[in-house]
């Protein structure tokens, strides 16, 4: 299997703004769905920058969004023969990647939430200290760690929310854009963004004038 390689961080088109991206695509499905294996590595060329990056928004972990675009693209190659294009090409892959992002993040919650019981409990069922929470709420936040704390407020965004602010704002997606990635309408992601918007700025310093 082709092997992705760390993408660089550069601006990426978005679909709206060249029409012709959707022929080049088709012709692409289409020789995907023959099986050419330089098709396969055409579109991962062509869509690993913006697919590693929208999974590092939602995840934050270099690492884990590599491997987690690496198994976006692993799924293209599997099941590329059921796509019938009632999607855009790039619209379907931003969904595999939301989507696998997410499971991802929940199952790697999941994990640390039993391993905190596990450890809680102990062996010998004596109770463990809960870790300190070094996070005061009246600590003077600057620079770094007010990236840290926007961070930290988007990833408790509920998934639909944070799926349109990340596409917004780390893909800079459309609202059209974001609305057929999400299978849903244009008032319905404006929605989702006003939710999001308001929830950061309740919790946030004025400072952050970017949200």
């Amino acid at each position: 299997m082709y092997t992705l390689p760390l993408p660089v961080a550069t601006h990426q088109p978005t679909l709206f703004e060249h029409p012709a991206v959707i022929s080049a695509d088709a012709e692409l499905v289409a020789q995907l769905q023959a099986g050419s294996e330089a098709a396969f590595r055409t579109l991962v060329e062509r869509y690993q920058n913006r697919i590693y990056r929208t999974v590092l928004a939602l995840l934050r972990s270099p690492e884990e969004a590599e491997d987690v675009a690496q198994e976006v693209f692993v799924e293209v190659y599997q099941t590329i023969g059921r796509f019938r294009g009632e999607a855009a090409l790039s619209t379907w892959l931003y969904r595999l990647a939301t989507s696998r992002a997410l499971k991802h993040r929940r199952r790697a919650q999941a994990r640390k939430r039993f391993a905190f019981f596990t450890s809680l409990l102990g062996f010998d069922n004596k109770l463990v200290p809960e870790p300190a929470d070094n996070a005061h709420p009246q600590a003077q936040l600057e620079g770094q760690q007010q990236v840290e704390l926007l961070l930290a407020h988007i990833a408790r965004l509920p998934d639909q929310q944070q799926v349109a602010f990340t596409l917004r704002h780390e893909q800079d997606l459309s609202y059209e854009e974001i609305a057929a990635v999400l299978n849903t309408t244009v008032p319905a992601v404006e929605s989702l963004l006003f939710r999001a918007r308001k929830t950061l700025r309740t919790h946030l310093q004025p400072s952050l004038r970017y949200v």
